[in-house]
């Protein structure tokens, strides 16, 4: 399925009502699924997150954005969130078999619209930016709607789309800004203060962009210092204390001990010209790369939040962003009382955090992922202001549906099996018994890892623990996925066939249908031999007093493969293309004669142990 994410921000986050008919027109397009709606009083600022296929997220943005320019007033509108329009941002979002080439286009036609329709000024940034000086959010937002009337007026800032001028109806609107980007993870970190300028301080040393250079000010409390300015002949190193007469000199240096230039630097973050640097404030770096962060005070939690955006988080990561602060916070005085997600946070995101807890606490990491993710919840604080559900906050969850097999208490499941049907049979149950194998074999690594002198067994089997976690996940999909297959065949025997053009249609369905139903519990037997595999890991190195469990594990493995091949040969006698039987058939005797001495191997050292 085609999927594109899209995170509106509206200046307003008082008037419930006003949220709930732009949310409104959202719903009315078909396919759209509304995510989150997360109201900011004191910010007067509403993220609002939908998903869909690509057509229907565009009508469904700009549905969002026709009607926020009739609700929203921006010359009444007073709010402590950075904004510029009645719609201040819209990102598109490729989630799942959409590229970021599509979402630029996307961004475009919308862009495009919204200009020509609704009489808005329309700036793209980010990946849909047309300039490299408005990729950045910030800068196309400084000035803010307050500056928007001069904004408009330079020949710099022509919109991308719509008017130049500014009019009544612009007065009223304001402008938008319009992108595609990467996911984006909007994250507020929570102090234990009401200062907004502690906020700031932190704020400014974990941020890309930095901060001035200061001296003089008492320890702990950078933002008291004098800021360090350019002057003839003086150029200090933002980073330390080095100092040169020329600003070739100190960039040289920048680049040499601090692995960065400074020159792209300063013209990127701060629009310096080099030429003209008298009196201007000296910039340090921010500790992170792909990190947007301000400070400011919520009256509704009563106190200061670092307001944080993570613009790739598999370059700086929530955990690593929340330690640095709780350490800058420290030495400051305040503390760092827990943290907030606004909007959606992507499963890998959460999924590695609460694996780099886990590793820092000597836990074993091949648990559950639900285990994983309430570890991320539990150390980031994520309950500490607001309710945090996994299963709403969560994007990509690898969580079955309500209506799938192994939802399905154990019981019912049986009584299914048990009925006259033809499905769930054999391929769902062979793919469930590796999984219940899966299952024992990483109980086994978790009682036996973690302990007191376990240090070198750890490092064999918390790995192992992991890859099979992983191995019965998908095992437990294919409990269902074996159905589905089998569903795909049966609909394609029941086409029509009464012309010759319908047989021959029919006959190549039924071929494609039956090359799923062959290749779905090949990947079970495949799946479960590795574990077979694994299994001699656990044996060797697990507990000896959970060696019965390792055994049955280890067995259960056997008799997915076993399940998995058997309905593969099932299948193939009914396939016309030999060339591919006979490829399969030779899978087949291959695993299963390599795999019955891997499990006689396994009886064997849990015996003798």
């Amino acid at each position: 399925m085609n999927l594109v994410e899209c995170v509106p921000n509206f200046s307003e986050g008082k008037d419930k009502g006003v949220i709930e008919m732009i949310t409104g027109v959202i719903e009315s397009v078909e396919g759209i699924e509304l995510k989150d709606v997360d109201m900011g009083g004191d910010m007067n600022r509403t993220v609002v997150t939908f998903v869909g296929p690509p057509e229907a997220v565009e009508e469904a943005a700009f549905r969002a954005m026709e009607k926020a320019a009739e609700l929203i007033d921006m010359s009444k509108q007073k709010g402590s969130h950075p904004r510029i329009g009645a719609t201040d941002v819209c990102p598109f979002v490729p989630v799942e078999g959409v590229t970021m080439d599509e979402c630029i286009e996307m961004a475009r036609r919308v862009g495009k619209r919204v200009g020509d329709e609704l009489g808005i000024p329309v700036y793209l940034y980010e990946e849909a930016a047309t300039r490299e000086n408005r990729s950045n959010l910030a800068v196309i937002r400084e000035g803010q709607y307050e500056g928007l009337e001069q904004k408009l007026s330079d020949g710099e800032w022509v919109p991308d789309f719509g008017p130049s001028r500014y009019d009544e109806r612009v007065k009223k609107t304001g402008a938008t800004v319009i992108g595609a980007r990467e996911f984006l993870i909007a994250y507020n970190i929570n102090l234990n203060t009401r200062e907004t300028k502690i906020a700031s301080d932190i704020a400014f040393e974990l941020r890309e962009k930095g901060r001035a250079k200061r001296e003089s000010g008492p320890e702990g409390h950078y933002w008291k210092g004098e800021i360090v300015r350019y002057r003839n002949s003086v150029y200090p190193c933002g980073e330390c204390d080095f100092v040169a007469d020329n600003f070739n000199a100190v960039h040289e240096h920048t680049m040499d001990e601090h692995g960065y230039d400074l020159r792209e630097f300063m013209e990127a973050h701060y629009g310096y010209h080099m030429e003209d640097l008298e009196g201007k404030a000296v910039k340090k770096k921010g500790k992170f790369t792909h990190c947007k962060a301000i400070g400011w005070y919520v009256k509704d939690y009563n106190r200061a939040q670092i307001s944080i955006n993570l613009t790739d988080y598999n370059i700086t990561s929530l955990h690593h962003v929340y330690e640095e602060a709780k350490n800058v916070a420290r030495d400051m005085g305040v503390s760092v009382t827990g943290s907030e997600l606004i909007g959606l946070v992507p499963y890998k995101a959460l999924l590695e955090t609460g694996r780099y807890y886990l590793e820092r606490q000597g836990q074993s990491t091949g648990i559950p992922y639900m285990d994983i993710l309430e570890t991320a919840v539990q150390s980031l604080g994520l309950r500490d202001v607001s309710d945090f559900d996994i299963h709403e906050k969560v994007i990509g969850l690898p969580t079955p549906g309500k209506d799938a097999l192994v939802s399905m208490p154990a019981d019912e499941f049986v009584h299914e099996l048990s009925r006259d049907s033809a499905t769930p049979g054999g391929g769902s149950v062979a793919a469930l018994a590796g999984a219940m194998g899966a299952g024992l074999l990483a109980m086994v690594c978790n009682l036996s890892a973690g302990g007191r002198g376990t240090q070198e067994t750890d490092e064999i089997l918390i790995p192992v623990a992991r890859e099979i976690q992983e191995l019965k996940d998908s095992l437990l999909y294919a409990v269902d996925e074996d159905i589905r297959a089998f569903d795909d065949y049966m609909a394609a025997k029941q086409l029509p066939k009464g012309t010759k053009e319908e047989r021959e249609s029919r006959k190549m369905k039924m071929e494609e249908g039956l090359k799923r139903a062959v290749e779905v519990p090949m990947r079970t037997a495949e799946l479960s031999s590795r574990l077979l595999e694994l299994a001699e890991e656990v044996a060797a190195h697990g507990k000896e007093s959970a060696g019965s469990d390792a055994l049955v594990g280890a067995q259960m493995a056997f008799s997915g493969m076993v399940g998995g091949i058997a309905n593969v040969r099932i299948n193939l006698k009914e396939m016309k293309d030999r060339e591919y039987v006979d490829s399969m058939e030779i899978r087949c005797r291959r695993l299963h004669d390599e795999y019955l001495e891997r499990l006689h191997r396994v009886i064997h050292t849990v015996e003798s142990r």
